[in-house]
């Protein structure tokens, strides 16, 4: 059974750090993108960061970039995605998603629940 458990979330004062955690089961972590994802309430869901296990490139949109850091633990079948100098408008349900390495999490097959991350201001 393939699994995704989000961990990490929490309430948070502006400024502030997390670290999100993603453990991964039921799946060959090695041949898969693992991306993290967050949905605002009233806003689409938006990809926020990607990892390719197959060679550990990373992948950000400008929105984030320098504030958010994605790592993988390939032993421990888990991804991180650390976040800093959060704002409100960080607040959001964070996923995490694994699809095929080479769509580069632009193509997902597997979803987590997600861990709620509210920023108060």
């Amino acid at each position: 059974e393939v699994q995704l458990v989000e961990s990490g979330g929490g309430l948070v004062q502006a400024g502030g750090s997390l670290r999100l955690s993603c453990a991964a089961s039921g799946f060959t972590f090695d041949d898969y993108a693992i991306g993290w994802f967050r949905q605002a309430p009233g806003k689409e869901r938006e990809g926020i960061s990607c990892i390719n296990n197959n060679d550990g490139s990373t992948y950000y949109p400008d929105s984030v970039k320098g504030r958010f850091t994605i790592s993988s633990d390939n032993a421990e079948n888990t991804v991180y995605l650390r976040v800093n100098s959060l704002k409100p408008e960080d607040t959001a349900v964070y996923y995490c998603a694994a699809g095929p390495w080479w769509a580069l999490c632009t193509s997902v097959e597997y979803w987590g629940h997600g861990t709620q991350v509210t920023v108060s201001s």
